[in-house]
Formats: C-alpha cells, sequence, structure tokens
C-alpha cells in the first residue's frame, strides 16, 4: 500500500480504524461504500502500519497513513482532508484526533459537534460501522466483507489451524489443539499452524504434542499477506475468534471458530460455511482478560471435530 504523501490536488477522505486485524476487516463493507460515495477522492485509512501488507486486498484504499492508536495526533496537515469518517469508536479520544484535521465534513455517531445516528450499544460490528456510513448517504452492506485475491498460496489445500490469540482469554488450550491436529491429520488433512511470531512458542507446542514436523509451523514465519493466502486456499480453518476468523469469512473458507469473551451477536461470522462454538451462559466477557474465558474453556475437542467434520462433508 502507498503510503500517504504530499497533496496533489486530489480531494482526500480520511477513515480512523487505529485497530487489530479482526477491526480492519470488520469495517471492509464501510470502507468499501466510502469508496464508492467518493470514486474522485483518494481515500486514506489511518491504522497502524503493520497492517500494511494486507491493505491493497481491500477495495478502494488507496493510501495508507501509520496510526499506532489514539496517543498521539494524526501526522497530516490540518485542512487538507476534505471528509473524516470515524470508523475507531465514539469516544472523545478519536473524535478529537479527527477535529485536529479541521476537514469540512465529519462522518461519526451523534456527540459534541458530530452530527449522526446515535451510537447502540449491542450491535453487530459489521452492521455498527454499515449503518453509520448508510445513514451519511453512503449506503453499505453489513456482509460485504469480501477481499480481493491475494495469490498463490504456499500450502494450498491445507487445514488451517489457528493456535493464537493476543489475549489469553482467547486463547484455548495447547493441548486441545493438539488433539484437533491429530485427529485432522489422520484424516488426510495436511495441517499447518499459523499464528504471530509471539505465538509461536505456543503452535511448537501443539505441533510437539500432535508429532507435526517443524516445516508444519507457519506461525512468525510468514508474513500478513502471506498469511491471507493460506486462509484463502485452505480447506478448512479452526481459530478462535481472531483475524483468522474473519479472513475465514472474507474469503468464504469453511471455518470452526472457538468464541469465548465477545459475543457471537457481536462479532460473529457473516452467513456461509461457518460454525460457531462457545457456551455464551459461562461468558465472563473480559475481553482483555489474561484468562481463558470460560465460554471458551466449554468447547471441547470433539465439538471441533464434530463441526469440521459436517463442513469438510
Amino acid at each position: 500500500m502507498r503510503l500517504l504523501g504530499d497533496p496533489d490536488g486530489t480531494p482526500e477522505v480520511l477513515a480512523l480504524r487505529a485497530l487489530k486485524l479482526g477491526d480492519l476487516l470488520v469495517a471492509v463493507p464501510a470502507i468499501r461504500a466510502i469508496k464508492r460515495a467518493h470514486p474522485d477522492h483518494r481515500l486514506i485509512l489511518a491504522v497502524p502500519g503493520w497492517l500494511d501488507p494486507i491493505l491493497d486486498l481491500v477495495e478502494g484504499v488507496d493510501a495508507l497513513l501509520p496510526t499506532p492508536g489514539l496517543d498521539a495526533p494524526l501526522r497530516i496537515q490540518s485542512g487538507r482532508v476534505e471528509t473524516v469518517v470515524n470508523l475507531h469508536g465514539a469516544g472523545p479520544e478519536s473524535r478529537e484526533l479527527l477535529d485536529a484535521l479541521d476537514a469540512r465534513r465529519k462522518v461519526g455517531h451523534r456527540a459534541p459537534g458530530w452530527d449522526g445516528p446515535e451510537w447502540l450499544d449491542g450491535i453487530h460490528e459489521r452492521l455498527r460501522w454499515a449503518r453509520l456510513v448508510t445513514a451519511h448517504g453512503m449506503p453499505a452492506d453489513p456482509d460485504d466483507v469480501a477481499l480481493r485475491d491475494p495469490g498463490a498460496s504456499s500450502r494450498p489445500g491445507a487445514a488451517v489451524v489457528h493456535v493464537g490469540a493476543f489475549y489469553g482469554c482467547r486463547q484455548w488450550p495447547v493441548e486441545r489443539f493438539a488433539r484437533v491436529v491429530g485427529a485432522l491429520e489422520r484424516d488426510g488433512l495436511e495441517v499447518v499452524l499459523t499464528g504471530s511470531e509471539a505465538e509461536r512458542n505456543r503452535a511448537v507446542a501443539v505441533a510437539e504434542r500432535a508429532g507435526l514436523p517443524e516445516n508444519r509451523i507457519l506461525a512468525g514465519r510468514i508474513g500478513l499477506r502471506e498469511f491471507a493466502s493460506v486462509i484463502a486456499d485452505a480447506r478448512i480453518v479452526v481459530s478462535a475468534d481472531t483475524g483468522a476468523a474473519h479472513l475465514a469469512s472474507a474469503y468464504r473458507v469453511p471455518s470452526v471458530i472457538i468464541f469465548g469473551p465477545a459475543p457471537v451477536e457481536e462479532w460473529g461470522p457473516p452467513p456461509g460455511p461457518h460454525i460457531v462454538l462457545t457456551d455464551a451462559r459461562l461468558r465472563v466477557g473480559d475481553t482483555f482478560g489474561a484468562e481463558p474465558d470460560p465460554a471458551l474453556m466449554a468447547v471441547q475437542v470433539e465439538d471441533v471435530l464434530r463441526a469440521a467434520s459436517a463442513l469438510l462433508s
């Protein structure tokens, strides 16, 4: 993705979403709608720079403004951007960052100095942002999550088991992942293990318990773009509620998604070959917690294998 350069007279619209991969992907329907409504504008995404390798897959995005969070002003000249869109939230921190850009038009939820729809708790994140831009005259379909073709996979047809999750509350036990991997291998699937560099130790532990060779451990060894290609050409994906699951949704790859602290009603996949497993009655709901949520722990190995079999049959 091209980093934002100097102004050249092209009108610009900037959308702020300074969060993680899954957060970006649930905003894709809104992002696509923004571009459709502004075909002659440069669409700038203010997102963390590490998402750069995947932004080319989001149709309509023209430039990246690296934005690691809300702690520092956006690095763009005040008055340059014609329209700002708050896809980050509705709190004062994100509003103040965008207010400082002195744009002629502000798209966001209703708040002091901002006109727009009321913020609603408890609705799906894809719907939240699609609803927002639709209310501002940019019609969006909340299920319009498709991404561009990421290119050929280095592991075509693999069963992808994504062992990582940023917070401990979403980390399904290593031992259970290993049993799932072993069963999928016995069924004739080639399993690869994905995750970030920080999650490689979990992937190694799963591989050791399941008897997988080291070359099946992709965690920490492939970049974000190759990760997308591996997901896009997978037979099936098994993951907690992470970016891997959202990529599977974007490419309509069969997926088994193990949910813990986040409500399925707010973060679950769109219609498609996806099965969600959880026990919402047990959910604690601490989305930043260090310990696995009871709703996640309620999901057993047999539940995952049963769901995988149904998707593969």
